[in-house]
C-alpha cells in the first residue's frame, strides 16, 4: 500500500484546493425508501448536527455543497440547517428521491442552486416497482414545482443491470423539465446484484451517446475513450463527503467507515493530503506508460478501491484487455452544475430532435 501512496507523487503530492472544496453533506442516512440498490447503510441511524456542518464550514473554503447520502428533509434540524446554509456563500444543491423536496416551502427551495431528482426508469411501472409505490408521480410533482418557481432541475439515474439501455429515454423524461440527466454508473458498495458487465458498461454509454448531447463527462474510462482532456479537480483532489457518522472520504463509495471528523478539524484543508485522499489520486503501475494516464488515471479510484484491487487498472479498462473503445460524442451547452467536477459522474441531455 505503500507503494501506491508514494506514486501520487507523480500526480500531485500536495493538493491544495484552487477555488474552494466540492463539499459533499450527508446529513443524515435517513430514508423513506429502501431501495436494493443504495450505498446508504440502512441498518444504523446516524446524523450530522448543525454544529458539525458549522464547524466543517468554518474549517475550509467551500465552493459547492451538495446534500446527499440519505433523504436528508427526515433530519428534525434539516430546516436550521438549510436556513444556516442558506447564509453561506456556496451554491447550495440537492440529491432526492422527492420526499424532501416536498417539505419545503417555495421559498426554501429557491435557496438552492439545482436539485436533482432519483429517476432510474422512463415509466411510471418500472419506477415504482423499484423505488416505491407513487415514487413517480412524487417526482412528477415535485420537479414541476420547481420548474414553475424558477429553480434548475437535474435527473439523476443510476446506471445499472436493470436499466443501462434505458437510459437516453430517462433523458427524454428529464428533458420535459428542461433537465439535464447525470449518471452515474453502479458501485457494488452493498451488493454486486446489479453491477455491470463489462460489455454492458460499453453498451450504455454508447447507446446512450448515440440519442443524447454531451454537457460534461467525469468518468475517467469514458472520458478518455471520448477522447476529451483531463479534468480538473475530481476525487481526491477537490472533493470532501462528511457523511451521517461524523467521518469523511475522498469519495462517495469509498470503502470503510471513513476517517475521523476531528482531523477534518483540525487540519482544514490538509485533509486532501491525507492518506485517503492520497490513495484515491494514485495510478496502478500498469497505467503509467499508458497514452491515455493524465485523463484517465487508472479508472474511478473509488471502484477499484471497492473491489480491492486499488492496484489494478479499472475493471472496464479496454486497453488492458487489448481492446480500444471509440466513442462518439456530440457537446451540448455548458450548464452550471456544481456537481459537474465533483464526482466520476456523466451529464447529457436529451436532443430536441428526440424530446
Amino acid at each position: 500500500m505503500s507503494n501506491l501512496v508514494d506514486q501520487s507523487e507523480a500526480v500531485s503530492r500536495t493538493v491544495a484546493p484552487e477555488a474552494g472544496i466540492a463539499l459533499g453533506l450527508g446529513l443524515t442516512n435517513e430514508c423513506n425508501l429502501s431501495c436494493t440498490f443504495c450505498y446508504r447503510d440502512p441498518d444504523r441511524t446516524d446524523r450530522l448536527s448543525l454544529d458539525q456542518v458549522k464547524s466543517v464550514l468554518e474549517r475550509i473554503p467551500v465552493r459547492s455543497i451538495n446534500l446527499g447520502t440519505g433523504e436528508n428533509g427526515m433530519h428534525p434540524d434539516f430546516k436550521a440547517m438549510l436556513a444556516y446554509l442558506r447564509t453561506q456563500p456556496v451554491k447550495l444543491t440537492i440529491t432526492s428521491n422527492g420526499h424532501s423536496v416536498a417539505g419545503l416551502e417555495d421559498h426554501e427551495l429557491r435557496a438552492f442552486h439545482d436539485i436533482e431528482f432519483s429517476l432510474d426508469y422512463p415509466t411510471q411501472q418500472e419506477q415504482d416497482a423499484q423505488r416505491g409505490a407513487g415514487n413517480w408521480d412524487l417526482i412528477q410533482q415535485q420537479a414541476q414545482r420547481c420548474v414553475q418557481l424558477g429553480v434548475p432541475v437535474t435527473i439523476v439515474a443510476v446506471m445499472m443491470k436493470s436499466n443501462y439501455l434505458r437510459l437516453a429515454d430517462v433523458a427524454r423524461v428529464a428533458k420535459l423539465f428542461d433537465a439535464p440527466l447525470r449518471v452515474n454508473v453502479y458501485q457494488s458498495v452493498r451488493s454486486d446484484l446489479y453491477a455491470l458487465t463489462y460489455e454492458e458498461y460499453w453498451d450504455g454509454f454508447q447507446q446512450l451517446f448515440e440519442k443524447t448531447d454531451v454537457i460534461a463527462i467525469g468518468e475517467p474510462l469514458v472520458r478518455a475513450m471520448a477522447g476529451m482532456p483531463p479534468q480538473r479537480g475530481g476525487c481526491g483532489q477537490s472533493t470532501v463527503r462528511v457523511t451521517p457518522r461524523g467521518t469523511t472520504q475522498p469519495c462517495v463509495y469509498w470503502p470503510g467507515s471513513g476517517e475521523q471528523l476531528s482531523d477534518l478539524l483540525r487540519t482544514g484543508t490538509e485533509i486532501l493530503n491525507s492518506a485517503p485522499f492520497e490513495l484515491a489520486r494514485t495510478i496502478p503501475d500498469a497505467c503509467l506508460a499508458c497514452e491515455f494516464r493524465d485523463s484517465c488515471h487508472g479508472g474511478c479510484a473509488g471502484r477499484r478501491s471497492l473491489q480491492g484491487a486499488l492496484e489494478q487498472p479499472d475493471y472496464y479498462c479496454p486497453i488492458v484487455r487489448g481492446e480500444r473503445r471509440t466513442l462518439t460524442i456530440r457537446m451540448a451547452a455548458s450548464r452550471d452544475l456544481p456537481k459537474l467536477s465533483s464526482s466520476c459522474t456523466t451529464v447529457v441531455i436529451a436532443r430536441e430532435a428526440d424530446s
